[in-house]
């Protein structure tokens, strides 16, 4: 038999990369090995290598120091990702500035990719974390059926919270990483394994701390309407909530320090393809651990109800050893403290979004959202993702924390995202360009599949399109706003501004979906029947 050729392979990743991009990579790689002539005051000169390689030591060590240093409360988490220069601007003198000046890498700029690479380069992962979510989506129509699903409804409140944590930790990870692969903050081992270490000892602690409190706030949420309350079912959803968070991140996090580290070798742009990759099977993966355990937990409700606690007490003890692996690399000990904030705030607002699938799901005329809630917002949460991490890398190559380029600066308007002058505009066009066809090859996914409550009907298709492309276009329009907010306000983007957006695009996902279907209803589009 003859051997099948195994070089197309790469041939095929080459021709989806803008050549800027990789000529950029090959740049950085020769300056850092690049010792050559420097310039004097009086003109060229050749220093010694060992001179050479002693200056940079020393420059290392002392950047070192100072990020080190956990008691300087000027630091911030925005500055390990600027090019060196901005991290010691306090040490040394003029001489050595210019020193730095003369060493740094020939091209800091962002390298320009048309609209044809970067949808080629976004368009395969976009349709892998599609397909993720209608899985998930068609798995969430299976289980809702099961007796732990209907006799403790509040398990629908934990949806989208738990969902939601590919956008808080996961998402907001690949951003990181992707900004940090792309300013030459991982060319080095040491600081590369430093910086994934530490912030996968930091996720566990957020992803455990959120899966907690998503569960007090199922329970809070599931009160208030009934004013019902029992104990063993709160224990439930907390151990469930819990031990499905942890896991669940805990895979994610490993494929998703895969892909970066990938992503840089064949020398893919990680913004364009880590954070779709990262809600790929999220989704689907965090759902089927929540059935299982929660099933699990609930047959063990009657015979052995210490079975919950135990579960419960085992994952949060455990909170500890991650907080102290964290706390020993600074980057990740700086969000240690000071990233809760908008990971916590996420989480409400996507509780929020699961108390409206809760009280849809109810009612049996909408049963058919079940199914498409995942999707639509796994979609949204996806798109503004990207673009949101192609600002913040933007504005880490360009401008300081606390500037920002003059196109952004004065009173926000929609058309400035889709038709400014800025560089991300281009990007918004491409995202939103995505939505319908996307969206289309889904509906027809779960169609042939035979999942789902509700006839692909003309009416429904117009509604369910609409509702989508308004989510994604307010996404993009907020995400353009918020980004740029944060960096002037002395905040990293890529920590701060995805788990906000992605709780967003639950919440007026869900909510959009469940008018949709109240609309439908309304004028007679009723067909709650298929699918059972």
């Amino acid at each position: 038999m003859t051997p099948v050729p195994t070089g197309w392979i790469p041939s095929l990743f080459q021709t989806m990369v803008p050549t800027g991009y990789t000529k950029l990579q090959e740049e950085r790689g020769l300056a850092m090995a690049d010792l050559g002539p420097k310039p004097d005051g009086n003109g060229y000169r050749p220093d010694p290598p060992h001179l050479e390689v002693r200056r940079h030591s020393d420059r290392v060590a002392r950047t070192s120091v100072s990020l080190s240093d956990g008691g300087d409360v000027r630091y911030s988490e925005t500055e390990p990702m600027l090019p060196e220069g901005t991290l010691s601007g306090e040490e040394g003198d003029a001489e050595e500035k210019e020193e730095e000046e003369s060493q740094r890498p020939p091209t800091r700029n962002m390298p320009k990719e048309s609209p044809l690479a970067m949808a080629l380069q976004i368009v395969v992962p976009f349709l892998l974390a599609g397909f993720g979510t209608v899985s998930a989506g068609m798995v969430l129509d299976i289980v809702q059926h099961w007796d732990a699903f209907k006799y403790i409804t509040e398990i629908f409140i934990l949806v989208p919270a738990l969902l939601g944590l590919k956008g808080n930790l996961e998402m907001t990870l690949a951003s990181r990483l992707s900004t940090a692969v792309n300013v030459g903050k991982m060319d080095s081992p040491i600081e590369k394994w430093n910086l994934i270490i530490g912030n996968l000892a930091l996720k566990q602690v957020q992803a455990t701390v959120v899966g907690f409190l998503a569960a007090v706030a199922a329970v809070v949420l599931g009160w208030i309407p009934e004013g019902k309350f029992q104990m063993s079912h709160a224990v439930l959803l907390c151990s469930a909530s819990v031990a499905t968070a942890f896991i669940a991140s805990m895979l994610q996090g490993f494929i998703m320090v895969g892909v970066i580290v990938g992503s840089k070798k064949t020398g893919i742009n990680p913004d364009n393809v880590a954070t779709p990759i990262a809600a790929s099977f999220g989704d689907l993966i965090t759902l089927a651990i929540l059935a299982w355990i929660s099933q699990g937990l609930y047959n063990c409700l009657d015979s052995h109800p210490y079975v919950s606690s135990l579960v419960c007490a085992f994952f949060l003890s455990l909170t500890p050893v991650w907080m102290v692996i964290s706390s020993k690399h600074p980057a990740s000990r700086t969000l240690l403290y000071s990233g809760w904030e908008p990971v916590i705030t996420a989480m409400v607002i996507s509780s929020i979004g699961g108390l409206i699938l809760d009280k849809t799901v109810s009612d049996p005329n909408l049963a058919g959202i079940v199914v498409y809630t995942p999707v639509i917002n796994g979609i949204g949460g996806n798109l503004v993702a990207i673009q949101s991490s192609r600002i913040s890398t933007h504005l880490h190559f360009h401008s300081a924390p606390g500037e920002v380029p003059e196109e952004a600066k004065g009173c926000y308007y929609p058309c400035r995202t889709f038709y400014g002058t800025g560089a991300n505009h281009r990007s918004a066009q491409v995202l939103l360009l995505l939505v319908l066809p996307g969206h289309l090859i889904f509906l027809y996914t779960i169609h042939l599949m035979k999942s789902g409550h509700t006839t692909l009907t003309p009416i429904f298709m117009t509604v369910y399109l609409a509702a989508a492309l308004l989510q994604v276009f307010l996404l993009l329009c907020i995400a353009d706003w918020m980004v740029y907010s944060m960096w002037r306000s002395g905040k990293d983007p890529d920590s701060f501004s995805i788990p906000y957006l992605t709780a967003l695009g639950d919440l007026l996902g869900t909510a959009l979906l469940a008018l949709s279907f109240q609309f439908l209803w309304y004028i007679g589009d009723q067909d709650s029947d298929v699918g059972d």
